[in-house]
């Protein structure tokens, strides 16, 4: 894909348009293997097929949101740096987004019905966060990445434990969240106001919970 810099404004609207329809619709490529292919298939009781499922599918709009908001604070970002930064992050999460619907897929299950909202709900998030200057939207990434670190280690703890395909997924999908996390806070990230942690917290309880199920 050409750089959004050489673009003009129509190109960019049409390209940012196919890239959400390409998310929201399912359609992503990994660039790196998955860390899944090697891991051992045991069976799973109808009951952790369901919680593994769910469980993955929460990870899936993780990484629906991830695209949308990294894409929107790459976008908007006045540093040059900083833009490479959010796309390589995001090129990272698109690999987590092919994996995670690829294990959906493993486990005869699908992604939320409600993946065009959480594009662009988080979208819309990501573009405030952007505005209110660089220093800030690093800041929203290092909390962002510190909330989704949390739930993955829940995730660690809830999967079953024969599930290794789901569980090397979701470990390197940690690792990764780490490492972006870490490079925003090196960059010169903004403490995140308490309130706006909180409120990030809030969200994120909605969100799982609904995709859990839907």
């Amino acid at each position: 894909m050409p750089s959004q810099r050489l673009l003009n404004p129509l190109d960019k609207l049409i390209v940012n348009v196919d890239k959400a329809l390409r998310v929201i619709g399912g359609v992503a490529t990994a660039s790196r293997p998955n860390p899944a292919v090697h891991a051992a298939d045991a069976a799973l009781d109808e009951r952790e097929q369901r919680h593994s499922a769910g469980l993955m599918r929460v990870n899936h709009v993780g990484e629906v949101c991830a695209q949308a908001l990294y894409d929107s604070q790459a976008r908007c970002a006045k540093n040059p740096q900083m833009r490479e930064q959010f796309e390589q992050a995001g090129r990272e999460e698109e690999d987590h987004l092919a994996w995670t619907a690829q294990r959906l897929s493993e486990l005869g299950s699908q992604p939320s019905l409600f993946n065009p909202l959480w594009y662009a709900g988080a979208y819309a998030i990501g573009a405030v966060a952007a505005h209110l200057g660089d220093a800030r939207s690093l800041g929203f990434v290092v909390e962002t990445e510190r909330q989704v670190e949390a739930h993955l280690d829940r995730h660690l703890v809830e999967l079953p434990a024969q599930d290794a395909k789901s569980r090397a997924i979701v470990e390197q999908m940690r690792a990764d969240e780490i490492a972006h996390g870490a490079a925003a806070q090196a960059m010169g990230a903004a403490d995140t106001p308490f309130v706006v942690k909180a409120g990030m917290t809030a969200m994120s309880k909605v969100m799982t919970t609904t995709a859990y199920y839907i």
